[in-house]
């Protein structure tokens, strides 16, 4: 198992900001301390190439944020103070789920212990995302002809509208947003399936719910990748959430999903997405969670 960090570009955020940076060393250390994942199968994640980007992004916006030059109003929607550290790690996070996409389709599974950052838009970034890694990644290996059919399966507490608006149109592309009905964003974009839940929904009904949305697209959209945004967020502890998912609720959401990725012969990679529970440790349980589900399923012979 190959699994891609970037918590060695660290960013400075001001005291005090609700966003947890701390998470991704946390959980990296954790990983390999419980024995989920070995050192040596971690990789520091490459920066991805700025012509990826800017074939999926406004190459004027992506300018604009590589040099420090957007606006006041842009930097505060996406959340983030600028700096050349924001800039650093913004591209180690695309570029490393593109780097385990390629890696998904050699050994079946990959991770990013970043990214599934879909809020970004095409000239525009929201919700502490600048570019979007799912929607380039898509759009590199669709367009290096690696493969025909992509799946983007966004399990994050909020609507994947940026992924949504950015594979538009795209038939190759299969977008999924299993959502908080009433969370962020207000205003949502229309997926390819979208399934908005109701505040509160816990395990039984959640996963019912996304069992049958996979069989729509397996059954449909039929993709050789699958762009998993894993975010933890729908945990009953999250503050940002709004659901009632247990620990054992999301792990069995993870298993779902890797299991029929393997069942169908689809390659895999896991991104982090959201998780902000305050304190940390049931986020940091949650994203274990998903690793210990990826062993389970991709290490058996």
């Amino acid at each position: 198992m190959r699994v891609f960090s970037t918590d060695h570009l660290e960013v400075p955020l001001p005291a005090g900001h609700r966003f947890p940076m701390s998470k991704y060393r946390r959980l990296r250390e954790r990983l390999v301390e419980a024995g989920v994942l070995r050192a040596s199968e971690l990789v520091r994640a490459p920066a991805a190439p700025l012509d990826r980007i800017g074939a999926v992004h406004d190459p004027a916006y992506v300018r604009a944020f590589i040099a420090g030059n957007l606006s006041r109003e842009a930097v505060r929607r996406i959340g983030f103070p600028w700096s050349p550290a924001l800039v650093d790690r913004t591209l180690g996070s695309v570029g490393g789920t593109l780097a385990a996409a390629r890696v998904a389709l050699d050994e079946g599974f990959a991770g990013n212990l970043a990214g599934g950052t879909h809020h970004a838009h095409r000239d525009f970034g929201s919700g502490y995302c600048v570019f979007n890694d799912l929607a380039v990644t898509a759009r590199t290996l669709l367009d290096e002809r690696a493969v025909e059919r992509v799946a983007v399966v966004d399990l994050d507490v909020h609507q994947g509208d940026g992924t949504a608006t950015l594979c538009a149109g795209d038939e190759r592309v299969f977008t999924l947003s299993v959502h908080g009905a009433r969370n962020f964003p207000s205003r949502k974009q229309t997926s390819d399936l979208d399934l908005g839940l109701a505040d509160g929904t816990g395990d039984q009904e959640y996963l019912e719910l996304v069992e049958a949305a996979l069989d729509r697209v397996f059954d449909g959209a039929r993709p050789q990748l699958v762009l998993y945004q894993a975010g933890v967020d729908p945990l009953a502890e999250d503050r940002l959430g709004r659901l009632a998912l247990t620990l054992d609720g999301l792990a069995a959401r993870d298993a779902l999903v890797f299991e029929r990725c393997r069942a169908e012969g689809a390659a895999v990679v896991a991104t982090l997405g959201g998780g902000y529970a305050d304190p940390l440790e049931p986020t940091l349980a949650a994203h274990e969670g998903t690793y210990r589900a990826a062993r389970s399923v991709f290490d058996r012979g």
